[in-house]
């Protein structure tokens, strides 16, 4: 129990430090690299963007593409660090072979210990959860005074405990991106608003409309809704894949508790 809380809490830490970073991160490449004077005519990033200078061009989306940046920043950074969690969560070899291979082991000579090494081997969660249920397996043969259902149930409890421990690890920090999906449009959509309320004043100017200052308000509207719409696209991708094989990991570790309770219920009569 204190491992997997010392896992929780660095989770959570994890998050708690690197969202304040990149946002930080992300205001200092708003400000040195894409306000860079060299990246504007007359080297004033107050004029308009050089002729294919991108990095001039996301500047003139204003005050709300640091907050953007560091949003798409957040989306890839936890991309990545729920990739590295599930795949050690998943061990190692393929998860159908290593159920295949306890289920084989436990249905011959019962080789509990063998199967518990093997679990050792694989590592992951599944792996984990399915030595938990072994041991209490190799437990129920031997233990007195009760009865098969009873020893059934018991190896079922430890399965239903061991995997309630193992999945919160593997869906902690998903609930962020789900967030930034949603966060990312609406952040993006005030950009837009901002941009165009700029635009309709430049155009409400007596006389000769301000060209420079509609310029930068069609700007700023249409970069905030690029990067608003781009992050929440990627979060959206990213959550789905990892809720999806996050899926496939609980699929195999309910089919492997199912399957050596049936074992222990048809063996011991």
């Amino acid at each position: 129990m204190s491992q997997k809380s010392n896992m929780k809490a660095f989770f959570t830490g994890f998050a708690a430090i690197v969202i304040p970073v990149i946002f930080v991160i992300a205001v200092l490449l708003y400000i040195y690299v894409f306000g860079n004077p060299s990246n504007f005519e007359g080297n004033n990033p107050n004029n308009h963007p050089l002729p294919g200078n991108y990095l001039g061009i996301v500047y003139k989306g204003g005050v709300v593409v640091p907050i953007l940046l560091s949003l798409v920043m957040i989306v890839f950074t936890f991309a990545l660090e729920r990739m590295i969690t599930i795949t050690k969560a998943r061990g190692k070899g393929t998860v159908s072979a290593f159920v295949a291979k306890i289920y084989t082991m436990v249905s011959g000579k019962e080789d509990l210990d063998s199967a518990i090494a093997e679990c050792d081997k694989q590592r992951g969660s599944v792996a984990n959860v399915v030595k938990a249920g072994l041991i209490k397996y190799k437990e129920m043969i031997s233990a007195p005074g009760l009865n098969r259902d009873q020893k059934v149930v018991a190896i079922k409890q430890e399965f239903e405990e061991a995997t309630s421990l193992e999945l919160p690890m593997l869906e902690q920090n998903l609930v962020i991106l789900a967030t930034l999906a949603s966060v990312s449009t609406l952040v993006g959509l005030l950009g837009t608003v901002i941009g165009m309320i700029k635009a309709f004043a430049a155009l409400a100017t007596a006389g000769a409309p301000d060209a420079v200052a509609l310029a930068n308000g069609i700007s700023e509207a249409l970069v905030n809704t690029a990067l608003g719409i781009g992050s929440s696209t990627f979060a959206i991708i990213f959550y789905n894949y990892f809720t999806t094989k996050i899926d496939k990991i609980t699929y195999s570790i309910d089919e492997a508790g199912v399957a050596l309770v049936q074992q222990f219920a048809a063996k011991h009569n």
